[in-house]
């Protein structure tokens, strides 16, 4: 199995602080808010958000309603690390076996935040085109921390 290891660097200018709270300990919440039309709902499922906690996440897809299940591996509150496993879900079919992230939120210049995170694709045998694929949920990743920081702001 090959497994393609990207990162994302992404300036705010909301503090750290306030950027983890939305767009990782009030996920739930603010999600569905902010894109709509992408994330139906996000629910914790098992645990109480610490490690060891599994959460669904239902997201409109080319008109189709689909899911995924994350595993939270570690959450570190005073030091705005998030690390979690998408382990099942449509978004994985035939493609991938699992995503790992590692993403934290640190201090900016001016009083705003860089997120910063690592993701591992474990890639199905046979699946090709995944390089594309990883671009395109990397763009959505940037879209979503932009919804959030707007939404923080306005709120």
């Amino acid at each position: 199995m090959a497994v393609i290891t990207d990162q994302l660097e992404v300036a705010c200018t909301l503090p750290a602080d306030k950027m983890f709270k939305g767009f990782v300990l009030d996920a739930d919440d603010v999600f569905p808010k902010v894109m709509p039309q992408a994330i139906k709902s996000a629910e914790l499922i098992s645990g109480d958000g610490g490690a060891g906690s599994i959460r669904k996440v239902c997201v409109l897809e080319d008109d189709k309603l689909t899911y995924m299940k994350h595993k939270v591996d570690f959450l570190d509150r005073e030091n705005l690390v998030f690390c979690y496993t998408i382990f099942e879900g449509d978004f994985l079919e035939s493609k991938f076996e699992k995503v790992v992230y590692e993403t934290k939120w640190e201090s900016g210049p001016d009083g705003g935040s860089i997120f910063k995170a690592t993701a591992k694709f474990y890639i199905v045998p046979g699946f090709e085109g995944a390089e594309n694929f990883i671009t395109t949920e990397k763009e959505k990743a940037i879209g979503m921390i932009k919804a959030v920081e707007a939404h923080l702001k306005a709120n």
